[in-house]
């Protein structure tokens, strides 16, 4: 099965704290990374997760508060210090690169790359990147300011070919690619060799979604339908329910019904609130609910 990885860079919220970094986190899908937000310090969270500088060519802005895009300026000072040259592409709500631009030009005068800047509708669900492996859809969420959640679907991949009865149909390297997708063999005889005698199913394709910052959202759920992994943010205890409403974030409680509700696979609860000093009873309220729940933490790495 090919490398599709979560690294945890930070996993606290907005009043700094001696335990968590702001949020910030790394898909790894293939050995290509995908940075979802850039509180302060992730640049050297993303050196103590023994990540490479020269694998990141996207980054993915949920919302412009502090706690999610501070470390942009360090970063993109960073890799122009190494020299790089290959584009970054930051994708974000409308704003960000109003902001970012006098600040680059400032203190970026002789930058060795192009930041390609791509803002985004949070109103509506939005396929914002594609490749050959992988897309990127935004979801909709409900904050103090326009916020978006990310959907990472891999693409599902080509049957295996079996060499033995390859071998044995004496079948042409031509005809593989089609029968890798699908398409039976016609030998020259005219015999029809089904597919599932030259192929093996490939493993079913993966996907991540990533929900933070939002009040709780039932309505989530048919978009996150059957999810291998979510992240959803957990701020709050049941306890300050209140306080959760009032910020328009989630407590545990509901990350942990919004996952069963949406049959997802597993949990990671984050951004936490800086008032818990042991975060187990964050983790306790959400596995009576969801019990396949799980505390994020920094460097921690999660195969999806």
């Amino acid at each position: 099965m090919e490398k599709f990885e979560l690294h945890i860079l930070g996993c606290g919220s907005a009043l700094p704290t001696t335990r968590h970094f702001p949020t910030s986190q790394v898909v790894n899908l293939r050995d290509k990374l995908f940075m979802i937000d850039c509180g302060e310090g992730a640049q050297l969270q993303f050196r103590k997760s023994r990540l490479k500088f020269s694998r990141l060519n996207h980054i993915f802005i949920s919302h412009l508060h502090g706690d999610h895009c501070f470390g942009l300026p360090g970063l993109i000072s960073t890799l122009n210090l190494l020299g790089r040259t290959a584009e970054l592409h930051i994708y974000s709500p409308v704003g960000l690169e109003e902001q970012m631009g006098p600040m680059l030009a400032f203190f970026n005068r002789q930058m060795t790359y192009q930041v390609v800047f791509h803002a985004f509708d949070t109103n509506v669900s939005t396929l914002i990147y594609e490749d050959r492996s992988l897309t990127v859809t935004t979801l909709p969420l409900r904050h103090r300011m326009p916020c978006c959640g990310f959907l990472f679907a891999e693409k599902p991949s080509p049957n295996h070919i079996v060499r033995e009865m390859v071998d044995f149909y004496q079948v042409p390297v031509y005809e593989l690619n089609r029968i890798k997708n699908g398409a039976d063999y016609v030998t020259p005889e005219g015999e029809v060799v089904p597919n599932s005698r030259l192929t093996t199913p490939a493993d079913p394709p993966r996907r991540y979604a990533y929900c933070s910052d939002t009040v709780y959202m039932p309505s989530l759920a048919e978009a996150l339908q059957g999810v291998d992994l979510l992240f959803h943010e957990a701020t709050f205890a049941e306890a300050d329910a209140p306080r959760a409403r009032e910020t328009f974030h989630t407590t545990a409680v509901q990350a942990a019904m919004l996952a069963r509700d949406a049959g997802v696979g597993r949990l990671l609860i984050g951004h936490y609130s800086a008032r818990y000093e042991d975060e187990s009873c964050l983790l306790g309220e959400a596995t009576a609910i969801f019990p396949h729940t799980q505390l994020a933490s920094e460097n921690l790495c999660v195969q999806v």
